[in-house]
């Protein structure tokens, strides 16, 4: 069902705050008549923070007007002539209010389907029975809105109380004005004679000791007062603490670590509309008992009466004013964090958000954010209010910025543009650790004021650890540690400290999670692929899962040491895995065409008993971003004897020549993707079109692939004289095949002791390719055709 539909069966409360969401930034006429339209729009495709999106929310601004002024044109009769200006009005006014700032409008709508959604979401829930039929969430939910209805209710009594305490001491202090007058007139009576005096004396004495007599009780009855109405404030900011700790301890740490998760490739952190709905609900709360303290303190000095109500209320006064200092700098967070392998001398964004900025009028004068880099020595004093005297760690180009109320959102917050790391300042290092080591943090501070400069306060944030880079080599490196300290820092941790070691399959949580982010796909790794990693990473050779459910792994065997006879770690080879991957061959894993993850005794085993010419792709494993095609066909020298063959590695540099589809395409001995698929009906989509016929007499090049070995080369005439590149195989075992091909033949050097190929022994292919495409083609290939 359309949500508008939903969000018009609101009632009460739910409805009152739908309908404010709407005036003259937006009305609710143009959200009643657009409602299908403006809810099928892909409003969250639109990054705010990006001002390079601004051309696609003007589409959208322009696309709003045109439906508003259809929809117009579409009126008839009387009341569709008043609905035609009125419309016709409507799209005049938002041109100019969002013409200049179309993004503010994307913003706009944004926040109210959101809402809109979560009121619909609340009604829904509360109207359902509890049970089994609700989810955590919404239970979760259910109980927080429960306690913010029980503190309206709490903070209204206390509200009534107040008046009926402030009425009575006003009566009360009439009746003692009554009194010194009384006293007066009988002082006054010393100078009239004593007839006079013994006839007026007794009344006013009698009226003298009656009105004393209900100022004793009523002072009784107004400390009573006063005290039941401290004790009801005790309540009422217990419950706040409760609240707050669950919405500032609970609810938004888990938004930070789902952030935090986020940066390793998790889902989104989501939304902070809802978590800045209750913090507002709370700085609204607690701002009420906070003035109603102290109007309560004003009326015990306009009227003291002796008792314990003074300490009473300094401390409510201090608690109170704990609580709205917890929730004012806890709600100072970062809502877009900085890259976190950061590089110098290179731009970069952030942006930081005050969740109750709108609610207690920060913004009416504008807070400044300060941001510095820090070490993490720094952190660790900060975190203790240790004076750092303003120590940084580098130099930070534009990092002051203003932050913004945006009136149609009710966010105020500062977007850090354009900020890029000048220097930085390392500390010195211990034992093995490395530069892409070492972490820093981006710290934002502030100063806010609250209730007129009433209450100051000085707040920091500290952004997820960064790892400064000076080079893109350094990279690689700097992502294994932050993807390290993402997955398994805990929470409330000492910056920034990380267990050295990890069991096995929290590892496998944390590289699935980063490899179906980085290659962007639903298919992420499988348990076989998983225990293939696990051999890899502990040199095993078990294939049961369950071998490896209690093993751990070190920082140091993650990426510290190089895998046995390898010059490389375990990180560097998944990483470039994950690279060649999302690079060059995402279609072809999301497809299942790759298996990827198969060492080359295994590659063997299933081929061996599937026919000639079945094939199937596996990552190497003795080259960084390396994939090779291994594939079964008769021995050349032994008549009857059938081996498995391995394809040279193809890596990035391969692929930016000849896409593996047409490399497959190309070798005409591959016949079968393993299982039993015939190639073309798993490649032939992703094949390159033929090349055009010769045009003015010229003849266009077209590079294949060919391994001399196997060579059948069989060139498509109407697309011109093919140049070959040449690729080398190795057998499994390794044998000595005679070479074809139009280079020499290639001695066994360049194997290494797994049969695959070494990547600084290996010819540079787009070298050769450039040197065959500047040879005349017939001299080139003359020998061969003959």
């Amino acid at each position: 069902m359309a949500v508008w539909i939903q969000a018009q069966q609101l009632q009460g409360d739910s409805l009152h705050q739908m309908q404010s969401l709407y005036g003259q930034h937006f009305p609710i006429e143009v959200r009643h008549y657009l409602s299908q339209w403006i809810e099928s729009q892909l409003w969250d495709a639109i990054d705010l923070e990006n001002p390079q999106e601004e051309f696609k929310a003007k589409r959208l601004l322009d696309s709003l007007i045109q439906e508003l002024q259809n929809k117009a044109e579409h009126q008839v009769g009387e009341d569709g002539f008043l609905l035609k200006i009125k419309l016709g009005h409507y799209a005049s006014q938002l041109k100019s209010t969002y013409d200049r700032c179309p993004l503010e409008l994307v913003r706009c709508i944004k926040h109210i389907l959101y809402t809109e959604q979560r009121l619909v979401r609340e009604a829904t829930n509360s109207s359902s029975p509890v049970g089994g039929m609700m989810d955590s969430m919404s239970q979760k939910y259910q109980q927080i809105n429960q306690a913010f209805e029980e503190l309206r209710l709490l903070t209204q009594d206390t509200e009534n109380d107040l008046r009926k305490l402030q009425h009575n001491q006003e009566y009360f202090i009439i009746q003692y004005q009554e009194s010194l007058r009384i006293q007066a007139q009988l002082t006054s009576l010393a100078t009239l004679p004593p007839a006079d005096r013994q006839l007026r004396e007794p009344a006013l004495l009698n009226k003298r000791a009656t009105v004393e007599a209900w100022l004793t009780r009523e002072a009784n009855t107004l400390q009573k007062y006063r005290l039941d109405l401290a004790e009801k404030h005790q309540k009422t900011l217990q419950l706040l603490r409760k609240q707050q700790t669950i919405i500032l301890d609970d609810e938004l740490i888990q938004w930070k670590r789902r952030q935090q998760l986020a940066g390793n490739g998790g889902p989104p952190e989501g939304g902070l509309d809802i978590l800045q709905s209750w913090c507002e609900k709370l700085a609204e709360t607690i701002w009420q008992n906070r003035q109603q303290i102290r109007r309560a303190e004003h009326l015990r000095q306009q009227l003291p009466i002796p008792g314990p109500i003074e300490e009473l209320l300094n401390d409510l006064n201090s608690t109170i004013t704990d609580i709205i200092s917890a929730l004012v700098t806890s709600t100072f967070i970062i809502e877009k964090q900085p890259p976190q392998v950061l590089k110098t001398q290179t731009k970069f964004a952030a942006t930081v958000r005050l969740l109750v900025g709108g609610k207690l009028n920060v913004h009416m004068n504008p807070p400044q954010v300060k941001a510095t880099i820090v070490s993490e020595q720094q952190a660790k004093a900060l975190l203790k209010n240790e004076n750092t005297r303003n120590d940084s760690s580098g130099e930070i180009l534009n990092n002051n910025c203003v932050m913004e109320y945006h009136q149609t959102t009710g966010t105020l917050s500062a977007h850090f543009r354009n900020m890029s790391l000048k220097r930085i300042k390392r500390s010195d290092r211990r034992g093995a650790e490395s530069v892409t080591e070492e972490k820093f943090t981006i710290l934002f501070e502030s100063q806010f004021s609250v209730g007129g400069n009433e209450l100051v306060f000085q707040v920091k944030t500290l952004s997820l650890p960064v790892v400064v880079i000076v080079h893109g080599s350094q990279d690689n490196n700097a992502t294994a540690t932050v993807l390290w300290d993402n997955a398994f820092a805990e929470t409330g941790r000492v910056p920034f400290l990380v267990p050295d070691k990890v069991i096995w399959p929290q590892l496998c949580d944390a590289i699935n999670m980063k490899y179906k982010a980085e290659v962007q796909s639903n298919r992420g790794l499988s348990e076989e692929n998983l225990v293939f990693l696990a051999q890899k990473a502990f040199s095993s050779s078990s294939n049961n899962p369950d071998d490896y459910r209690n093993m751990t792994m070190t920082w140091s065997q993650f990426n510290r040491e190089s895998l046995p006879g390898r010059n490389f770690t375990f990180w560097q080879w998944f990483d470039g895995v994950m690279e060649l991957t999302k690079k060059h061959l995402k279609p072809h894993w999301n497809d299942g065409a790759i298996l990827g993850f198969v060492n080359k005794q295994q590659a063997q085993d299933m081929l061996m008993s599937k026919p000639n010419g079945t094939f199937l792709l596996r990552f190497s494993d003795s080259e960084i971003g390396g994939i090779t095609i291994a594939w079964v066909a008769e021995n050349p020298n032994k008549a009857g004897e059938r081996m498995v063959w391995n394809l040279m590695p193809y890596t990035t540099k391969d692929f930016s020549i000849r896409s593996l589809s047409d490399r497959i395409s190309d070798l005409n001995h591959l016949l079968f993707l393993y299982p039993d698929r015939h190639k073309d009906e798993v490649f032939s989509k992703y094949y390159t079109p033929p090349l055009s016929k010769a045009v003015d007499g010229y003849v266009k090049p077209q590079i294949k692939q060919v391994v001399p070995e196997f060579t059948t080369a069989n060139p498509d005439p109407s697309s011109g004289n093919p140049t070959y590149m040449d690729h080398g195989a190795s057998p499994a075992p390794v044998n000595h095949p005679h070479t074809y091909g139009i280079y020499p033949p290639m001695s066994d050097s360049i194997l290494d002791t797994d049969g695959d190929f070494d990547l600084d022994d290996t010819m540079d292919v787009a070298r050769h390719v450039e040197e065959l495409l500047r040879r005349p083609v017939d001299s080139q290939w003359g020998g061969q055709q003959s």
